[in-house]
């Protein structure tokens, strides 16, 4: 029998190139979301047991966060389902610095599956793939926190460890915490690609009651109101501002440095009006 990984999140930004690389690879996948069939849906989890049939690992990105305060309880029932799937090995993705995250983490850890935690910082594809990108475009970014320095990471890189992990037996039951090469500011990281562009674009910084009533207006759900106060009022606090060794230890390279990622995503026309 052909052995299948699960992909929950298959259309997110991490999940789609984990499924690239394993598909590329040689490797059977069955990537699932709210909208595939058959469908994955984390707040109906009587759609989880028919995805993961007939698989034997899984790379698990959570939504909208591990941060929020149902993730725990989540993905606890999660592994109690993907047991009686025959479910093996479980890939998960994490935040850096999330005490809510940290306890997920840790009923992965005591499962008694196999396992890895791909604990990640900042993504660099937020400017051009996430919620930063239509403000990259008009030339006003609106932000807290904007000089508290992050490493942000290339989601290349944190798929490229997932891959890793999902594929090389010995760096099985390891967490992984995963970090770009050089520390920097959101109001750099914007200064960087208005460099790149050619184009001005306007760093404004902003309260973090300011920026969720914004969201709030923009008409974004309560959940992920709760997300964005928790990431920017306390994980973007400096508790972050480190490097750490993931991707070499998993890859045996150094990770991308934001410059690259930009250069790429301009390349790319990630920035076209």
């Amino acid at each position: 029998m052909t052995a299948t990984t699960l992909i929950i999140g298959a259309k997110g930004k991490t999940g789609r190139r984990v499924e690239a690389l394993l598909q590329a690879n040689g490797h059977v996948t069955r990537g699932v979301s709210r909208s595939s069939s058959p469908a994955f849906d984390w707040l109906k989890s009587d759609t989880w047991l028919e995805a993961m049939q007939g698989c034997d690992s899984a790379y698990v990105t959570y939504q909208p966060d591990l941060a929020v305060p149902a993730a725990k309880q989540h993905i606890a029932q999660f592994i109690q389902k993907a047991k009686q799937a025959g479910i093996k090995h479980l890939v998960l993705l994490s935040g850096r610095g999330e005490q809510g995250a940290e306890l997920a983490e840790q009923q992965l850890i005591n499962s008694g599956l196999t396992w890895n935690v791909v604990r990640a910082s900042w993504f660099s594809q937020n400017f051009s793939e996430g919620f930063l990108i239509e403000s990259v475009i008009a030339g006003q970014v609106a932000l807290p926190a904007g000089d508290v320095l992050e490493p942000f990471v290339d989601v290349d890189d944190i798929a490229e460890v997932a891959f890793a992990c999902l594929t090389n037996p010995a760096l099985a039951n390891k967490l992984f915490e995963v970090t770009g090469p050089e520390l920097l500011s959101l109001r750099e990281c914007v200064n960087q690609i208005a460099q790149l562009r050619n184009t001005p674009i306007e760093f404004i910084d902003i309260s973090v009651p300011q920026f969720v009533e914004a969201l709030e207006q923009q008409g974004l759900p309560a959940d992920m109101q709760w997300l964005m106060n928790e990431l920017f009022g306390v994980v973007m606090d400096g508790r972050n501002s480190h490097l750490c060794e993931g991707v070499e230890q998993a890859l045996g390279r150094k990770p991308k440095a934001f410059s690259a990622y930009a250069a790429a995503a301009q390349a790319a026309g990630a920035w076209q009006a």
